[in-house]
């Protein structure tokens, strides 16, 4: 028996495991650990384990980088390779050139990791999610050229909003390069002055739809500098580019329908609104009329001319009143005097006179007794007509 250095039999033991065929090709289910991967290389390196042993792994590059989801510590998989050593170490380990994860598809595994990633990045928080301009002057559309969904939505935003300046981005809606031509478009869009962008396609299979499923697309509606309405597929269809989008339509259809306000519905509204501003108006009007009138008699009342006139008014009243009171005063007052002179002509000396009687004065005294003069005084006699002057000659006194 011939003596081997390491080398040789960690190359003999390779050349035997190489030469096995049922070592060429096996299929593993097992539990990923110590997974690891060298971003230089692009080489995967972990281990796979059950409950009572485990086997180191590798997967190279150029099959690494075909896989539709990230292997994880934990994952559960089944895996394809051949079973190779590793003559350095001596140890032996799996080539992998295929792995699935086991219990779940690999797409829709990739699918759900992804998601979580782009949670965790802020996409489909609903903080961000920008409100739709009320009227748009510039929309943008992203979508296939010759795909019925461009049509739909055409004739929707001609019917509802004509005022409004539609432009085409065209774009790939489904196949490898779909991704990277629907970002091409939204992000042209984005810098084309646009208001809002109608982005989708019609209906599909999930593999059709794929498209709006990339991290790619998500990415170019977060970065888009205006609003984006998702319309991809049937209502049933949901996709990422749905859940970052500012607003999902479950159509292309209805997303035309949400981009634009409707001419018919505005011109009722305007109307409508116009109608209401008359009424108020025309109310605002009668009550402002009818405080200038209230207003204009009032001050009437209060004016100076106003005033003047009515105060001239009651002092001829007035003046008026005092004259009749004047008369009637007056009136009483002749009566009055006419009644006193009458009385007082039957007692007045003057009427006695016209009698026939007289008033004797001596020196401007009444003579009222004989004794109240003596002879050879001059004495004035007051008749009815006239004054006598007399001398008193003799007196003689009364039986």
């Amino acid at each position: 028996m011939s003596i081997l250095t390491v080398s040789q039999l960690n190359r003999y033991v390779a050349f035997r495991l190489q030469e096995d065929n049922n070592l060429r090709t096996v299929f593993v289910r097992g539990e990923i650990a110590n997974f690891t991967r060298n971003f230089r290389s692009g080489h995967c390196y972990f281990s796979v384990r059950d409950e009572e042993a485990s086997v180191k792994a590798v997967m190279f590059r150029s099959n690494a980088a075909r896989l539709p989801f990230e292997p994880q510590n934990g994952m559960h998989i089944l895996l394809q390779g051949s079973v190779t050593l590793y003559e350095r170490d001596g140890a032996y380990q799996i080539n992998v050139t295929d792995m699935q994860p086991d219990g779940v598809g690999a797409q829709a595994l990739a699918l759900q990791q992804r998601r979580e990633r782009l949670a965790k990045l802020g996409y489909f928080s609903q903080e961000r999610k920008r409100p739709l301009p009320e009227m748009p002057k510039k929309i943008g559309i992203v979508t296939s050229r010759s795909g019925a969904a461009l049509q739909d939505m055409l004739q929707i935003l001609q019917r509802r909003y004509p005022l409004g300046t539609v432009c085409i981005y065209p774009a790939l809606v489904q196949g490898d390069a779909a991704p990277r031509s629907i970002s091409v478009a939204l992000e042209t869009a984005g810098t084309d002055q646009c208001d809002i962008i109608l982005m989708g396609r019609g209906g599909g299979s999930n593999e059709d739809l794929s498209a709006f499923q990339s991290e790619e697309v998500a990415a170019a509606i977060f970065s888009s500098p205006v609003p984006v309405i998702s319309a991809v597929g049937h209502e049933t269809d949901h996709c990422i580019a749905d859940e970052v989008a500012d607003l999902r339509a479950p159509t292309p259809s209805a997303a035309a329908e949400l981009a634009v306000p409707d001419m018919d519905t505005m011109r009722a509204s305007v109307q409508a609104a116009a109608d209401r501003l008359n009424r108020a108006f025309s109310a605002v009007l009668d009550k402002k009329t009818q405080q200038l009138h209230d207003r204009r008699q009032i001050l009437a009342k209060y004016a100076p001319d106003a005033r003047l006139n009515l105060l001239t008014a009651e002092l001829s009243a007035a003046s008026d009143r005092l004259n009749r009171s004047i008369a009637h005063l007056m009136m009483e007052k002749e009566q009055s005097f006419a009644l006193l002179l009458s009385r007082l002509e039957s007692v007045s000396p003057v009427a006695i006179l016209q009698r026939g009687y007289a008033l004797v004065y001596h020196e401007d005294a009444l003579v009222r007794e004989s004794s109240d003069t003596k002879p050879g005084d001059m004495l004035d006699i007051q008749l009815a007509h006239g004054v006598l002057t007399a001398e008193v000659r003799a007196i003689r006194k009364e039986n």
